[in-house]
């Protein structure tokens, strides 16, 4: 990938791409001071986990970090931040929340840029990642296997779980992340994760059950080597109805 600014303008550059359909060299305009960076959450086997990628080029080649890059000058961010995520790990058509900018005068190392952080949760098994673009490999991470990653996307990835630990305290998670068939304990575990706590199971029990949130189903797990569990749905409309009222949950 190679950088040609431009000399029309100290904000825009052109940059050349090698389109993927046709695999020709092509020049776009892309805003040079501002990038996006997107932290997607996934959880699995009672893991919550986070997606990144692996530079293939530039100062960072090697190196992890969030997916993201340059915005078009032409594109709003929330498609930059769409078409970015798409191109470099093959997850596409998620809802993306916006979490803030991040702007440290010295957070990449080479000029000063900003960038705009994205988060979102998702269902892991809904998405097969495939690492593309100047992504050399996209893979999960559990939270607590991150390694130092570049710039400041540690410090992006701690702001978005932060961000996760306190709305979940005030509408509920999960609906993105658990299987639409799960067990008690797998909620309490994604709970535990995401706020780093250990919970008392009774005591989440009852204070799930008493919101009227998980719908009872007449089935089990199956294939489990211990006693199986009930298994819950969420029910969909108190759901919605609590993510935009919102409510107060003490754990």
């Amino acid at each position: 990938m190679i950088l040609v600014y431009s000399p029309v303008s100290n904000i825009v550059m052109l940059k050349k791409f090698i389109d993927q359909e046709s695999g020709r060299v092509v020049e776009r305009s892309v805003m040079n001071s501002i990038t996006i960076d997107c932290v997607v959450f996934g959880f699995d086997k009672g893991s919550l986990e986070v997606l990144l990628v692996q530079h293939a080029d530039g100062i960072s080649k090697g190196q992890w970090g969030l997916p993201g890059g340059w915005i078009k000058e032409t594109e709003g961010i929330d498609d930059a931040a769409q078409r970015l995520l798409a191109n470099l790990t093959g997850v596409d058509h998620i809802f993306l929340e916006q979490l803030k900018a991040f702007g440290q005068p010295k957070r990449f190392p080479l000029a000063r840029v900003i960038t705009i952080g994205y988060y979102a949760l998702v269902k892991r098994e809904d998405y097969n990642v495939i690492a593309g673009f100047t992504a050399s490999d996209a893979k999960w991470y559990k939270i607590a296997d991150v390694p130092k990653l570049i710039y400041d996307h540690n410090e992006i990835l701690d702001y978005s779980l932060e961000t996760l630990r306190n709305k979940v305290r005030q509408a509920p998670i999960g609906f993105n992340l658990l299987p639409q068939k799960f067990t008690l304990l797998e909620l309490m575990q994604l709970y535990e994760e995401i706020l780093g706590i250990t919970m008392d199971k009774s005591n989440f029990r009852r204070k799930f059950l008493r919101m009227k949130l998980l719908l009872p189903l007449q089935e089990k797990q199956t294939d489990v080597w211990h006693r199986a569990a009930q298994l819950y749905e969420f029910d969909q409309n108190i759901y919605e109805n609590l993510t935009k009222k919102g409510f107060t949950f003490e754990f």
